[in-house]
């Protein structure tokens, strides 16, 4: 009994952590890892810098999603983000991913 009740814990572990993982392959996947690290900057901010800043906005997927998107300047500084392409549903996917780092 303790036996399944350990795999049943480690099983929804695995699958809690699987999606935070797989959001950034995609990060990796769609190049977002060159200009962002989780927590240090680079060219941009880190991920943990834009979950902190957006941390009390309720919009705040929405907006970065559409950054994501279409690009942005003038938020973290001179160097503007240029347009991603990326779809919505990925643009969406990575914003909820950002805003849930710590």
């Amino acid at each position: 009994m303790k036996l399944s009740s350990t795999l049943i814990a480690l099983a929804t572990v695995g699958l809690l952590s699987a999606p935070a993982f797989a959001n950034q392959e995609l990060a990796q996947k769609k190049n977002c890892m060159a200009c962002h690290q989780v927590d240090k900057k680079v060219v941009g901010p880190s991920y943990k810098d834009v979950a902190a800043k957006y941390a009390k906005d309720k919009d705040a997927a929405k907006k970065l999603a559409e950054k994501i998107i279409k690009g942005g300047s003038g938020a973290w500084g001179a160097v503007p983000m240029p347009a991603n392409a990326v779809t919505q549903a990925e643009a969406d996917q990575l914003a909820k991913w950002v805003l849930s780092i710590k």
